[in-house]
């Protein structure tokens, strides 16, 4: 299966990968890679549990890419070079609240790129775009309270630990914790300002 896709415009992380915009454009690498890793995500995304299906992809970076111009939501897709150009390896994203004053990020990795770092790198990009540009005054990432290299990420990034939803998420075989990390506008230690991604800004 190919993962390879068109990138007209990538915002680096380092020389090895980048960041670009979930669009339609990449439904057919986007709907193999999520089927490539759909076992291991459906153990903490309740979506990856239910049938993949193209149409079905497509459907969902179209009203992500929708929601983009809106500025309800940041979609990205993580890449890297390959000799082919650039291969999809991974997807993240910002969710703005109704005030766009706040936000949740979300994330997830192909299985060959765990532990390398891309991850803390994406999120670390989506943390400039959101108490940059948006200015937004909180950020939240939360995860099944089992799943250890997400948690490790926002731990990483200097998110602060706020506690658990008991039985929040809800999967075909039962329902689990749910925990979850904040940061503040003013705990956030960013780096030089240019480093910080070109995304257009919410609205």
């Amino acid at each position: 299966m190919s993962y390879v896709v068109e990138a007209p415009f990538v915002h680096p992380l380092g020389e090895d990968a980048g960041l670009i915009v979930r669009t339609p454009a990449i439904a057919p690498a986007y709907h193999n890679l999520l089927v490539a890793n759909q076992e291991r995500l459906s153990r903490w995304e309740p979506w990856a549990c239910a049938p993949l299906t193209l149409p079905d992809t497509t459907s969902f970076l179209t009203g992500s890419a929708r929601r983009w111009a809106e500025g309800h939501e940041l979609p990205l897709a993580i890449v890297v070079r390959s000799i082919a150009g650039w291969e999809l390896v991974g997807s993240c994203g910002l969710w703005l609240d109704d005030s766009r004053t706040s936000a949740t990020i979300g994330y997830w990795i192909d299985a060959w790129y765990e532990g390398r770092g891309l991850v803390t790198r994406s999120a670390r990009a989506l943390l400039f775009q959101a108490f940059g540009a948006y200015r937004l005054a909180r950020v939240e990432i939360s995860t099944v309270a089992e799943n250890v290299r997400s948690r490790a990420v926002a731990e990483r990034l200097g998110f602060t630990y706020e506690g658990v939803r008991r039985q929040a998420i809800s999967f075909p075989a039962g329902r689990c914790d749910q925990v979850i990390y904040g940061m503040l506008a003013d705990e956030w230690l960013a780096e030089p300002a240019s480093v910080a991604p070109a995304f257009a800004s919410a609205r």
